[in-house]
């Protein structure tokens, strides 16, 4: 059992000289799930240390998969169902004419929605993250402020990340441990400055109950698993 930091680095060194390890459940899943094991932590979904003061994370090295962050509806009330209306599209999903809005939004360019030929990004101010088309900043934002406040909860511990290559796919996939980080500090600017070089996304996710009523799965800020070191302001490497 692993309790300290020294512990994880002496283990992880025995795991990485074992090379490549075949994974001990197929999916997404399968690098924590089989590091866990080799690392003797039981496998649990509380928010809170896998061992001594640390999250444990663990990625594969130059994977697209995305992670979501945080979730959060846009100010103010009635945002969602105003720009689903606005920039929806109809669904086959659905006996109504009613729209819904289904987009993975970036500060970096425009983004189609589907076939109605329109197309929205993210901009920044001092004070906000907002909704832009090719013609007008929307009022449907998120503050900063209120922002920062979920993300330094969300992101309170310290974590090691350990990052490994992997092959293969599903059942047969393996992994390589390669290396892993010590990272703590999460930086509400690093996060704002990742925003706006589209490193970090913002995934609307509105949809409709059967009587035409807005039904938001939750607007998503998202990144990916091999960026999310860098919201911190400690990036360490230990092994």
């Amino acid at each position: 059992m692993i309790t300290t930091l020294d512990d994880f680095i002496r283990e992880y060194t025995k795991i990485k000289e074992m090379g490549w390890i075949k994974t001990h459940r197929s999916g997404p899943t399968g690098i924590g799930k089989t590091l866990e094991d080799l690392l003797g932590i039981a496998e649990n979904n509380i928010d809170g240390p896998d061992f001594g003061d640390y999250e444990l994370k663990s990625c594969r090295i130059n994977s697209q998969s995305m992670l979501t962050m945080f979730t959060r509806a846009p100010k103010p009330r009635g945002s969602n169902t105003y720009i689903r209306k606005k920039y929806g599209y109809s669904s086959s999903a659905y006996d109504n004419d009613e729209k819904v809005l289904h987009s993975t939004l970036t500060a970096a360019r425009f983004v189609p929605i589907a076939d109605t030929g329109k197309k929205l990004r993210i901009v920044c101010d001092e004070q906000k993250i907002s909704i832009a088309s090719e013609t007008e900043v929307e009022n449907v934002f998120w503050d900063k402020e209120s922002l920062r406040k979920a993300f330094e909860k969300k992101y309170k511990n310290k974590f090691v990340y350990a990052k490994a290559e992997s092959r293969g796919s599903g059942a047969n996939e393996e992994f390589y441990f390669k290396e892993a980080y010590e990272v703590s500090g999460f930086s509400y600017e690093a996060m704002i400055e990742l925003l706006e070089q589209g490193k970090v996304f913002v995934d609307l996710r509105i949809g409709q109950y059967p009587d035409g009523r807005t039904h938001d799965h939750g607007t998503g800020f998202r990144i990916r698993e091999v960026d999310q070191p860098l919201l911190f302001k400690i990036n360490r490497r230990i092994v």
